[in-house]
């Protein structure tokens, strides 16, 4: 029985094969959600990690979980597996979350269709999950839930197990009222994360959104306000906001409501970035490119991304600015979907072929304007693009924070570099030394990248010295301690005690 239980779909460590033998290791990459879940651990004497298992449907229908021991850096923990078919994995992830709820997630209804949803089987794994969870967590413990596609199961563990405390963090944007309500199942997820203690957010915005959804919804749930902490935002940036919830009060119960932008793990992208080998290879990177200004993009294929509208800016930037030809070039990497993911087959399609478009417009026989990767890049790999690169071009239509442009001001670490950010990601009311965009606005995304091909390299140097500053700060270590901080306030959460383990029998 453990006094922390983390639920989150994915497993915290890789699964091989070798010579026949399956095989666990934890994740390389020391960057990330998993690894900053998995800090958790070095803190409390006991803890289990609730993820998703692919089976058969008949394993899947008995229902028995699988629980894996893991000894890794962050010390020793269960991993405990909920079995699911893959239908069920295809039914609840692929089709659910990622056709109903991320397009209303991410402002984008043009997106949204229930045509293939069965609710009925999100509802069935959501409370697996609840059930896993339940089983495993110690009296009083803390249960810790992440991400929308688990959006149901703090009702179900709220009646299983009244005397659990509940948190719950959202590592996406959280939409506006108006957004929220073409969802049919809207009251019952809101009454589910009514039934949490604690409810986080990576930035103010996304916790209005939901204190004002819960106070629409519901008229018994009063809201307690205060003044936003003024590194999380200038006035007048589109995630702007002047102040931010704190709690929601409803039939008698104080659900905390709370901002916890994670960080990256800047001092060990930095000590990657000196490392011999990696030099070299970033030394590689630009001389396999040519000379001239590099332009990273780093993400993965979603229309979301607005992968569509970078490229269309860069065919634009060539015929506004045809000195520029041959000497730029953009490294895309936009990693492809996993298997199952139709919603997302269209946005590749239309990457490849508007880079395909490019090259075949611009390019010359030395010269390629566009480089696409859609594999995924190992963390050395990308420290080392992030070296070479002098522009990091991070412009989402919506995202609920993005780590990668906190990973370019790591790895730059104050070096000459220029950051463009989309206003609509959450990381830019942290990183006003980035220039801004609008990635709707044709204008404003074409004066940005002009911003930045243009600025002098001493003030490449100030805003880039000032984003690593912070992000040095508050780094993954840091968001660590703040939510360990808003347990204890939580639940009397003692971390230095490590809870008893029953006794054999």
């Amino acid at each position: 029985m453990s006094g922390l239980v983390i639920v989150y779909h994915r497993q915290p460590m890789e699964e091989t094969v070798v010579d026949g033998k399956v095989q666990y290791r934890e994740h390389r990459s020391p960057n990330g959600i998993i690894p900053a879940l998995r800090g958790f651990f070095e803190h409390v004497g006991s803890a289990q990690w609730v993820a998703w298992t692919r089976t058969s449907p008949q394993v899947a229908a008995k229902g028995a979980l699988e629980r894996l021991r893991m000894d890794g850096d962050s010390g020793s923990y269960d991993v405990v597996r909920v079995p699911l078919s893959s239908d069920e994995v295809s039914q609840f992830y692929h089709v659910t979350s990622k056709e109903a709820l991320w397009p209303v997630i991410n402002s984008s209804p043009g997106h949204y269709t229930t045509h293939n949803t069965r609710w009925s089987v999100f509802r069935e794994v959501n409370k697996r999950f609840a059930k896993a969870a339940c089983e495993v967590a110690a009296p009083g413990a803390v249960v810790w839930l992440h991400d929308y596609n688990l959006w149901l199961a703090p009702g179900y563990i709220r009646e299983l197990r009244p005397d659990l405390k509940i948190a719950f963090f959202h590592h996406t944007a959280f939409p506006a009222a108006d957004l929220f309500n073409m969802l049919p199942w809207r009251d019952e997820i809101l009454d589910s994360l009514l039934c949490c203690d604690q409810v986080g957010f990576h930035v103010p915005r996304y916790a209005s959104n939901f204190a004002r959804l819960a106070e629409d919804l519901r008229g018994a749930v009063e809201v307690e306000w205060q003044p936003v902490d003024p590194r999380m935002g200038r006035p007048g940036m589109a995630l702007s906001e002047r102040r931010q919830p704190v709690a929601l009060h409803t039939e008698g119960r104080r659900i905390a409501v709370d901002c916890w932008p994670i960080g990256t793990s800047a001092s060990a992208i930095r000590e990657t970035a000196r490392r011999p080998e990696v030099i070299e290879r970033a030394q590689a990177i630009r001389g396999a490119l040519g000379d001239g200004t590099l332009i990273l993009s780093v993400g993965r294929v979603d229309y979301v991304k607005g992968v569509r509208q970078q490229l269309e800016a860069y065919s634009r930037l060539l015929k506004r600015r045809p000195e520029l030809q041959g000497k730029v070039r953009l490294l895309l990497v936009a990693v492809a979907p996993a298997d199952g993911m139709a919603i997302y087959r269209a946005a590749q399609r239309e990457i490849e072929q508007l880079t395909g478009q490019i090259n075949g417009h611009f390019g010359t026989m030395d010269w390629m304007p566009v480089v696409l990767s859609t594999t995924p890049m190992p963390f050395d790999e990308v420290v080392a693009a992030n070296v070479a690169a002098d522009i990091a071009w991070i412009t989402p239509l919506r995202d609920g924070l993005n780590l990668v442009a906190k990973e370019y001001a790591a790895a730059k670490d104050g070096d000459a570099g220029v950051l463009v950010l989309s206003e609509f990601a959450g990381s830019a009311v942290e990183l006003p030394d980035a220039v801004s965009t609008n990635p709707y606005s044709m204008t404003q995304m074409d004066e940005a990248i002009d911003a930045a091909l243009d600025m002098p390299v001493a003030e490449r140097r100030e805003r880039m010295a000032r984003m690593a500053s912070y992000v040095g700060t508050y780094d993954m270590a840091h968001w660590t301690a703040t939510v360990r901080e808003r347990f204890a306030q939580m639940a009397g959460w003692d971390e230095k005690r490590p809870a008893k383990r029953p006794q054999a029998a």
